[in-house]
């Protein structure tokens, strides 16, 4: 948690509430992230106005751009001399470029050549939500965006696996994300899907968790997802025919757009990007019910453990299961 749904539920719920603002300050704890947020960085992103936020698979990017440099005077060189450069860099930029590591630079990838961007993961337990300047701060608050509405950008994690990074150029970063994730759940290509599953021994849910075949789906949106299919997370990709291959497909893709009508699912600490619950956890149909009758068959649901993963399901729904279900162990009779 929190993954694709909750993710894009707090990109909407952010966007028309940052789309056009300057940040005008930054400020962050000591207490660091999985990825920390590096001190260079605050005069980096200081005076940076935020163009649009988007998502890629768990991530949330915000694409800020610089003010526009005014024109300098005109160059004085002379035959055979170079240009003086009257440009000027603030140090936290210079610092700031630095401190990132130089992502690989490709022709190809989306637009931003030259522009800065913001990355954000939740991780399992952050929050990213806007509230007034004056408004009592939280614990466990990592980084703060001052706006210069009047309100800050705040990102909270209790657990710290979450972070938030600067890049100088938005291009790379797209370009190098791009070569790390799979396509989004929305539309994949038919042929692409069957391919990638049908070409391991991996199990479904192994599959389905791997962000580099489709970005985005995480332990939940996996289970459902299965469910939805009608097939066993604990069967092997390459045991599925085509035909089930293009089921688990239109499921993941199904599952995905519910839950996101229903602004995620909220088990423990999330909440969307203006401080509201999601309400897809109410519609589970596997997840999390260990025991509960199965919505289509009323069978006991079972969970069994795949990819290291807790793995609901039904065993009628889903009987094609090469593990048994674990079961609660009986305590010894006493003596």
């Amino acid at each position: 948690m929190p993954e694709l749904p909750e993710v894009e539920t707090v990109v909407r719920d952010l966007r028309p509430l940052l789309t056009g603002r300057t940040i005008a300050a930054v400020r962050q704890s000591k207490r660091k992230l999985r990825r920390p947020w590096l001190p260079a960085w605050n005069a980096a992103a200081t005076g940076l106005r935020i163009e649009g936020l988007r998502r890629r698979g768990k991530w949330i990017l915000i694409d800020v751009a610089r003010k526009p440099t005014p024109p300098g005077p005109p160059s004085l060189k002379g035959r055979g001399e170079k240009d003086i450069d009257n440009s000027e860099t603030s140090e936290g930029e210079q610092e700031a470029s630095r401190a990132v590591t130089p992502l690989p630079f490709r022709e190809g990838g989306p637009g931003g050549v030259g522009q800065p961007a913001l990355r954000v993961h939740l991780g399992m337990s952050g929050q990213f939500t806007v509230a007034p300047a004056g408004a009592p701060e939280p614990d466990h608050l990592h980084v703060v965006f001052s706006l210069d509405d009047g309100h800050e950008l705040r990102l909270r994690d209790p657990r710290r696996f979450g972070s938030a990074e600067f890049f100088p150029d938005r291009h790379a970063l797209d370009t190098a994300m791009n070569e790390d994730l799979g396509p989004e759940p929305f539309g994949i290509d038919a042929e692409y899907f069957r391919t990638a599953v049908r070409g391991t021994k991996r199990t479904l849910k192994a599959i389905l968790l791997d962000q580099t075949i489709v970005a985005g789906v995480g332990n939940i949106y996996a289970d459902e997802a299965c469910f939805r299919a009608k097939l066993n997370p604990g069967r092997t990709g390459a045991g599925l025919s085509a035909d089930e291959c293009d089921r688990l497909r239109a499921a993941i893709e199904a599952v995905m757009t519910k839950a996101i009508d229903s602004r995620g699912s909220t088990i423990r600490d999330y909440i969307g990007g203006s401080g509201l619950r999601g309400g897809f956890q109410n519609e589970f149909a596997v997840y999390g019910r260990t025991g509960e009758p199965c919505p289509a068959c009323e069978t006991a649901i079972a969970v069994g453990r795949h990819a290291g993963r807790a793995s609901h399901y039904c065993p009628v729904c889903q009987k094609d299961s090469p593990q048994r279900p674990q079961r609660p162990q009986r305590r010894a009779a006493k003596k």
